[in-house]
């Protein structure tokens, strides 16, 4: 079994239900032009070659047209032969139907099947004289060998023949009432503007032109994407080759709708359409014996879209071990997971647009051109920026602004800043509602006001300390497309489903920001801590601030917000009491922290990750807990029982310290923090370690061959044999590709993991208490 993964080609998809295939002098003005005209009136769209040419179509213009009609009618006369484009178009036909599932129907005009099939007489000296007039030597031999080929193809096919028929008129009719009983209405219609479908769609096939057995195929996506778009697309290439065949749509939604009989619907509509005959049953388990014991060997081709539940697919395909050679499932789902529990063969992923197919499709439904008018060029680009490729998006939003003047489309996209479309909205939160419990809501709530572009090792340790489970929690939010981790580890989201969590957390208070859960935006933040109007119900707040604009708040501003447990904060002073930020914090990430030492009332027990980037620290505390550096500190990481510095320098490759008196190096680490230039992952490019302990009179050299990575372990290893008072120096030698600004050590415990609790605890209601009176 073959398909043509290009042809026809999705930007055209079904435009004429008939190709007329014909000679023009021995039939346009008699039979064709009745034949023609019968169909019209009988409402079936067909493409007339020779009425085409006269508009001065060229012959590969007309190629293309037989590959997006479902029926061609060959009408064969006297001195069809003749006509080399008349032959070219008969190959191009016999190449569809192979391809593409094209039906082909002779007609034998005065012309007997045996003079097509041999090709004597005259009609075999028209077909070489042909031949002659456009090719010579070895072309000459093998157009004329190809076309003789398809010639006796043609003929040994069943057709009419006027000579069986009183007359032409009833002829006519008998081919038309044949036409539109054949005529394939199982295509299914897709989008008025398929742009970018292309490329996913030969994907798809190519794998299944490749399996030999039956397959099973996933497309997985976000929301709004296309999946369902691509289905029908591939469907509609397919559906033609197999005599069993069903496109169960919408699945998700109606089972939702008829919690009670969704599932036994789904199964009679595909019993139905596999079986040709109108099914009813009574139940879900009866519904999968008949699927399993009556689809048996069955060759066929089904799609199921929008699959949300592993039950859905063992409802309607059963143990599919029914499949029939060559059978094709398509699956379109947002659920990773469930395509992984099914076993799939294949799994597509959706991507977002290219940005000149996003222009395009948004200019489709805008302007209904290929390209925005020019006063428009800058809002239209503004306009596809912000749908960031989703094709629901640039739709809707197309659709919305077609016809608007220019102030109005100016007033669109400022609102969207504030509100995003409703209408996409509700299309992305399917996903968020779907999710299993609260903490996997919580954990993308946070991300998606927090911790976009965060490492997401980082991301996990805090939210696991924060009590939400984040292993498992961050891996369903991958597998329902809701995130995605890049290449280097971090966290992304596409920002139209920032947007919509945003607004979900939004919803909870829309007229009191204090009263949210989290707090991102900059003008409500500065409102809530200039008036103290922060309450309990706050656990994340952002508030990023230039360095040219630092602002100052008191710290008593903080004191209601007892379950804050995550803190960014870019450049921002705060004055009075830290012991009024809460306890509960289990993520700070202070860039510019402006005080020089970290205040003893500033809690940080249960800190799991802290990042004081481009802060004013000289020493970590005023007393001799920590050891004053030699430079600013660039970075304070990895908390858990307070990280100690114990030196930074300038000067790069090498760094100097002594341990501290009261340190027992059992069950520690040393964590080097590297200032590189470009973008290098450091632990990749450090290939040996070198330690003088001036103390011992002792030097070690460690290569990465000795090593497995220099991580955690490794150093651990590597520091074992220090003691309290030593003096050590470590030279680092890296590849030459990575300069180093600056190197800082630290020296870890390792992190101990506290549940996060929602409730102040009896000891920070009396300390609350105090502090009011």
């Amino acid at each position: 079994m073959a398909f043509d993964s290009s042809s026809p080609s999705s930007k055209s998809e079904r435009i004429y239900d008939v190709f007329i295939n014909f000679r023009g002098v021995d039939t346009r003005k008699k039979f064709v032009s009745h034949l023609h005209s019968s169909l019209s009136k009988a409402g079936v769209k067909t493409f007339l070659d020779e009425e085409n040419l006269l508009k001065g179509m060229e012959l590969k213009e007309l190629l293309r047209a037989i590959e997006v009609s479902q029926i061609a009618i060959v009408v064969f006369s006297k001195r069809y032969a003749d006509s080399s484009w008349c032959l070219e178009e008969l190959q191009k036909i016999f190449e569809c139907r192979q391809t593409c599932g094209l039906r082909v129907v002779p007609v034998f005009y005065y012309v007997e099947p045996s003079e097509v099939r041999q090709q004597k007489g005259d009609f075999g000296d028209a077909l070489r004289a042909a031949a002659r007039s456009g090719y010579a030597g070895e072309h000459l031999e093998f157009a004329l060998s190809s076309w003789r080929r398809t010639l006796t193809d043609a003929a040994n096919l069943s057709g009419w023949n006027p000579k069986d028929w009183r007359t032409e008129a009833e002829l006519v009719r008998d081919i038309v009432n044949y036409v539109i009983a054949n005529l394939d209405y199982n295509a299914l219609p897709i989008t008025k503007f398929p742009v970018g479908l292309d490329h996913p769609v030969q994907e798809v096939i190519r794998f299944i032109e490749r399996t030999r057995n039956s397959c099973k195929i996933g497309i997985w996506g976000m929301g709004g994407s296309g999946k369902t778009t691509i289905a029908k697309t591939i469907y509609n290439k397919l559906h033609r080759l197999f005599e069993n065949k069903s496109f169960i749509e919408n699945i998700r939604e109606v089972c939702q709708t008829d919690r009670r009989r969704g599932l036994v619907r789904l199964q009679e509509k595909l019993l139905s359409d596999i079986l040709k005959v109108k099914v009813e049953i009574q139940s879900n388990g009866i519904g999968q014996g008949m699927i399993e014991n009556r689809f048996i060997g069955k060759r066929a081709v089904i799609v199921l879209d929008d699959v949300n539940k592993f039950d859905q697919l063992q409802a309607l395909c059963g143990n599919t071990q029914w499949m029939g050679e060559r059978s094709v499932i398509i699956i379109t789902t947002r659920d990773l997971r469930l395509l992984k529990s099914f076993e799939v063969d294949f799994v597509y992923e959706m991507k977002e647009m290219e940005a000149n197919e996003s222009l395009e499709l948004f200019c489709r439904h805008a302007f209904r051109e290929e390209k925005p008018r020019e006063d428009f060029k800058e809002l239209a680009k503004d306009a596809v920026a912000y749908c960031g490729g989703l094709p629901l998006a640039l739709e809707v939003l197309g659709s919305y602004l077609s016809k608007r003047t220019m102030i109005e489309w100016r007033s669109v996209l400022s609102k969207l800043k504030i509100s995003p479309n409703t209408q996409v909205q509700e299309k992305l939160r399917i996903s968020f509602d779907s999710l299993c419990d609260q903490m996997e809501k919580e954990i993308f709530l946070d991300v998606c006001c927090v911790f976009i572009g965060k490492d997401r090792g980082c991301v996990t340790e805090v939210l696991n300390g924060c009590g939400l489970f984040a292993d498992i929690g961050i891996t369903v939010l991958l597998e329902r497309s809701l995130i995605k981790v890049e290449k280097n580890n971090k966290l992304r989201m596409h920002h139209l489903l920032q947007d919509m969590g945003r607004e979900i957390i939004r919803e909870g208070s829309n007229k009191e920001p204090g009263k949210r859960s989290r707090l991102w935006f900059q003008e409500e933040v500065r409102d809530v801590l200039t008036n103290s109007t922060g309450t309990d119900a706050i656990e994340g707040l952002t508030l990023k601030l230039n360095l040219t604009n630092r602002e100052c708040f008191k710290a008593d501003a903080f004191e209601e917000m007892s379950s804050l447990r995550l803190l960014q904060l870019h450049h921002v002073e705060l004055t009075g009491d830290y012991g009024y930020l809460s306890k509960q914090l289990r993520w700070i990430y202070w860039q510019g922290f402006p005080s020089k030492y970290i205040p003893d009332n500033f809690y940080l027990e249960d800190a799991i990750a802290i990042n004081f980037k481009h802060s004013n620290l000289r020493q970590l505390w005023k007393e001799p807990k920590g050891l004053a550096a030699s430079g600013s500190c660039n970075a304070f990481l990895l908390g858990g029982n307070y990280p100690l510095l114990l030196a930074h320098t300038g000067e790069g490759h090498s760094v100097d310290f002594t341990v501290p008196e009261d340190w027992d190096m059992k069950g520690m680490a040393l964590c080097f923090v590297y200032l590189s230039t470009p973008e290098t992952v450091a632990t990749k490019c450090l290939i040996s370690v070198v330690l003088v302990n001036y103390t011992k009179c002792s030097i070690q050299i460690y290569k990465r061959d000795t090593v497995i990575s220099f991580n955690d372990a490794d150093w651990q290893g590597i520091i074992s044999h220090l003691e309290a008072g030593d003096k050590v120096e470590i030279f680092l030698s890296f590849r030459n590709e990575l300069v180093i600004k600056n190197t800082a050590v630290y020296l870890l415990k390792k992190p101990v993991m506290k549940v996060y609790s929602r409730k102040r605890n009896l000891k920070d209601q009396e300390s609350s208490r105090k502090r009011q009176g």
